[in-house]
């Protein structure tokens, strides 16, 4: 799998900590680049442009400060990570002011650069998803259509219609893969915002670090380094919706701050002193019991009050099987339209053994299993032979299926889910309990549909 980061520079005077590097990133997927000091690293810019650099902080001829404020002012600047055996609290601050994006101390363990580097992927991807998000609104794009049938699911469609209109924070629950953004999009596009912005962000995805300014914007001169102001995110999605997708990550000290928001409906950028009004819904998502971390001090209950004025839990679809064949035909028929094919059309076996599968990674599981299944079945029929192993074992009886693969899959899949259940869907710490690297983890939910 190719990371979203490929090209990565390494600049560091130490030549047996760069080859460590290399063999650790390489063996990771990233194509790898290295320097002995700023100097070089700027030459080697020139010639080819990377996503990201780790640069450490004291080296000989252009130590990392000089050469992050060379670096930062180009285009496109890189990412740059910031790494020193000489760590103090003022030294990244100022690594941080002058446009770092994140700092490690040394020394670290390679599944700490790795996990870094990660973090950084997930604020790539963000930003992108964001830029196409605007780009699709800008061309009258609307979101996909809730697909139901259940009388569970025609309540939340309901009490989604009553909210709508109304500005009040709405927090979603619901287990990963159960369709909160999806939820959050119809709150937005069937209310009156639906003309303005609907702006997305994963609290998790974000270093805590930056996260404030993310939010929230900068001043221009708020920092060395700030030669322009950064609106923020509240500010792109005024007069529309901001989504605060996995709120039970955002940082304990940040909360005051989000529910100053809700109450007075102002923010206060970073390096100013009076605060903007902003016209912004939010509405909040988390795969966490926040009721529960709000009661043991782990998330601000009154945060968690403000954001719950309307609450719309989303039950797993274990708990709403007469969905299944309704989801069913709509992801065949969207794949179909896709490729440029015909939809298929399942046998009533099919459907029925589908419907009594437990799809423990919900909605998101069934749409990555049916595009599976289009894959590897061309035809205009699917019948129950054609369907993939781990399905039609439970028709044929469990006790009847003794594949060690089929049995190593589903115990995988069952210790994912229970760990990102544990978590409350935080995948670095489900990843420390199963006691495998976040890049593995995330690989094998995106296989069994568990993402």
């Amino acid at each position: 799998m190719t990371p979203e980061l490929e090209r990565i520079l390494i600049i560091d005077d130490e030549s047996s900590l760069r080859h460590m590097l290399r063999l650790v990133l390489e063996r990771e997927g990233y194509r790898v680049t290295d320097a002995a000091h700023g100097q070089v690293a700027l030459t080697l810019m020139e010639q080819e442009p990377f996503d990201l650099v780790l640069c450490d902080v004291r080296m000989p001829e252009m130590d990392g400060l000089a050469f992050l404020r060379e670096a930062v002012g180009r285009s496109p600047a890189p990412t740059v990570i910031m790494m020193s055996a000489y760590g103090t609290i003022d030294s990244a601050i100022e690594c941080m002011k002058q446009g770092a994006y994140d700092y490690i101390a040394k020394p670290f363990k390679p599944d700490e650069i790795v996990l870094t580097l990660r973090k950084a992927e997930e604020r790539f991807r963000l930003l992108r998803e964001n830029a196409t998000l605007k780009e699709k609104l800008s061309r009258g794009y609307a979101p996909a259509t809730l697909v139901f049938r259940s009388e569970v699911m025609r309540n939340i469609f309901s009490l989604v219609q009553k909210a709508a209109s109304s500005s009040s924070p709405v927090l979603i629950t619901g287990e990963t893969g159960t369709g909160k953004e999806l939820i959050a999009r119809a709150l937005h596009t069937e209310g009156e915002r639906r003309s303005g912005p609907f702006v997305a962000v994963n609290c998790s995805a974000i270093s805590p670090t930056l996260i404030e300014s993310e939010l929230f914007g900068h001043a221009r001169g708020a920092f060395t380094g700030a030669d322009r102001e950064r609106p923020g995110l509240f500010a792109a999605a005024h007069r529309g919706t901001l989504f605060l997708d996995e709120i039970g990550e955002l940082p304990l000290e940040l909360q005051p701050k989000l529910l100053r928001v809700l109450q007075e409906g102002e923010i206060l950028r970073v390096g100013e002193t009076q605060p903007r009004r902003i016209d912004v819904r939010v509405v909040a998502a988390t795969a966490r019991n926040i009721r529960e971390e709000a009661a043991k001090g782990r998330f601000r209950e009154d945060l968690f009050y403000r954001l719950a004025v309307v609450e719309i839990q989303i039950p797993p679809l274990r708990e709403r099987r007469e969905d299944i064949p309704e989801l069913i035909r709509y992801f065949l028929a969207r794949i179909a339209a896709r490729e440029g094919r015909k939809s298929p059309v399942l046998s009533a076996a099919c459907l029925e053994t589908l419907a009594g599968y437990p799809w423990a990674g919900n909605v998101r599981e069934l749409e990555n299993f049916m595009e599976k299944t289009m894959i590897f079945n061309r035809g205009e029929a699917i019948e129950l032979a054609d369907l993939p192993g781990e399905v039609r074992r439970k028709e044929r009886g469990a006790g009847d299926d003794l594949s060690l693969k089929n049995a190593v899959t589903r115990m995988e899949r069952e210790y994912i889910r229970k760990a990102l259940a544990v978590t409350g869907g935080n995948q670095t710490q489900a990843a420390k309990l199963l006691e495998i690297s976040l890049r593995g983890m995330i690989y094998k939910m995106k296989e069994y549909g568990l993402e």
